[in-house]
């Protein structure tokens, strides 16, 4: 009687095993994409009042003070001298950065083309006027347009960025451009065009 017990609990196990690999191997949790940052970027080209009112308006959105970006080389035709300040841009994680994200997408009606993505798994895309986005405009401040940049990333990526004990990451682990197309449709049913028009 024994005998049959055991013989019936190694059938058990043997039928219910691969069941339960397959099964983990669906619902991988370090294969699933997340956002790890966005950041979102006003370019004005040119110091002074206009460059602050776009400070404004990004504190605003995103309730952060935003940094100040310098050109990088003297544009003579555009009026822009080196190190001068041109431009502001905020970082935003976490649950904010996926409302933000959501209201950019919602403006650009889901839309987006394949040349929005990089071969890294990021991708950007930009919109013309920032009242679009529920912001109440302000004759005072103007309309801005802006960038927005957002960087997919895996479980388990930190071990590149940390400072002690750095490790590689196995190729299949990073993330591709077909991998962030694919979670972009999936998760906020979008469509991707191929060409611009």
């Amino acid at each position: 009687s024994k005998a049959t017990v055991s013989v019936l609990n190694w059938c058990t196990l043997t039928t219910t095993t691969p069941d339960i690999m397959s099964a983990q191997k669906k619902v991988n949790p370090m294969r699933e994409l997340k956002i790890a940052k966005m950041m979102i970027n006003v370019c004005v080209g040119e110091s002074g009042d206009r460059l602050v009112k776009a400070a404004k308006v990004v504190e605003q959105l995103t309730g952060q003070v935003p940094v100040m970006s310098r050109a990088r080389i003297t544009i003579r035709s555009f009026g822009i001298r080196r190190n001068e300040k041109i431009a502001c841009s905020a970082t935003i994680r976490g649950d904010k950065a996926e409302e933000l994200l959501e209201r950019g997408l919602k403006v650009k009606e889901y839309e987006l083309f394949h040349q929005n993505f990089s071969k890294a798994g990021n991708f950007g895309f930009g919109i013309n006027e920032h009242i679009d986005l529920g912001i109440k405009y302000d004759p005072s401040t103007g309309i801005f347009g802006m960038d927005f940049y957002v960087v997919l990333t895996r479980p388990g990526m930190r071990v590149v960025q940390r400072k002690m004990r750095a490790q590689k990451i196995a190729k299949n682990h990073r993330v591709t451009k077909r991998e962030a197309m694919n979670w972009f449709q999936q998760k906020y049913d979008g469509v991707i065009l191929d060409k611009r028009h």
